[in-house]
């Protein structure tokens, strides 16, 4: 087979099969040319925060799904390193698990780990180290963010990389409490039609997400995952751990909350006492 110039050296050409990025005879189309330009950009923002950790980096991938994110970033830096860096992959859906769990077999990727957990049970579970260096949730939906920011919070993540989508539990107290909101005054006309609820709650769910973890120590880097053209959530959070000043953080947290009649949520947005 030619060289693909779009491939890095040393890739695994079987990995990218199994993904359908490149076709069984070894061929790369438009679409999956497209495909692997995203993949290359995705890893852009993560290769740094994975070398600022230095050795033995410890990644779990929440929602991992087919484990996408893990396989690429294990072929691309996991599978240089010789030391005890690894990949855990947590999927609620037992077939995507065994599936994942079998591809990493046969490509011997030996650190990478596939459990099938929720979110809540990953936080307590022994197959997980204590402290995790990095947290990724990509896609993950509705509340499954929420969740996997929570865990990083406990597991005392020092990078969280999250690209929220689905979100449909603050717009639906939004529209529960439309018409009291809209008797308070003209505020609510910013999502008192559904297709606003929609999107003005997506957006107010992501700020409040960005108050949490600046409540919480974290830097924030907001921005565009360029290039995901599929996707109409594309949205990009990537969190540091700089044990920042917290107070004024959480302050609007909460300020929000109640100016948009969104208290009930309180402990979905939980603000540890701060600094």
């Amino acid at each position: 087979m030619f060289a693909i110039p779009e491939i890095k050296p040393g890739q695994s050409i079987e990995l990218l099969k199994a993904l359908h990025i490149l076709t069984r005879d070894g061929k790369l189309n438009q679409d999956s040319r497209r495909k692997l330009k995203q993949v290359y950009h995705l890893y852009q923002f993560i290769e740094p925060l994975l070398q600022e950790v230095g050795e033995n980096v410890q990644l779990v991938d929440h929602g991992a799904g087919k484990s996408y994110l893990g396989f690429i970033l294990y072929d691309l830096f996991f599978k240089q390193r010789n030391d005890a860096s690894h990949i855990f992959g947590i999927e609620t859906r037992e077939a995507l698990v065994k599936s994942s769990v079998e591809l990493a077999a046969q490509l011997d990727f030996e650190r990478m780990s596939f459990l099938n957990l929720s979110v809540a049970d990953s936080m307590a579970s022994p197959l997980l180290p204590e402290k995790i260096d990095v947290v990724t949730a990509l896609h993950a939906c509705d509340t499954a963010t929420d969740d996997a920011i929570r865990f990083g919070l406990q597991k005392q993540a020092r990078f969280m990389v999250l690209v929220p989508c689905c979100q449909a539990e603050v717009a639906s107290t939004l529209r529960q409490g439309k018409a009291q909101a809209l008797a308070r005054g003209a505020l609510a006309e910013v999502w008192r039609h559904p297709i606003h609820t929609r999107e003005f709650g997506s957006h107010i769910t992501n700020v409040l997400r960005c108050l949490q973890l600046e409540a919480h120590g974290y830097q924030l880097t907001v921005t565009e995952l360029v290039g995901w053209e599929h996707s109409m959530k594309n949205e990009l959070i990537v969190a540091t751990y700089k044990n920042l000043p917290r107070r004024k953080a959480a302050e609007r947290l909460r300020e929000l909350l109640i100016m948009f009649g969104l208290e009930a949520l309180e402990s979905r947005f939980f603000i540890t006492p701060f600094n």
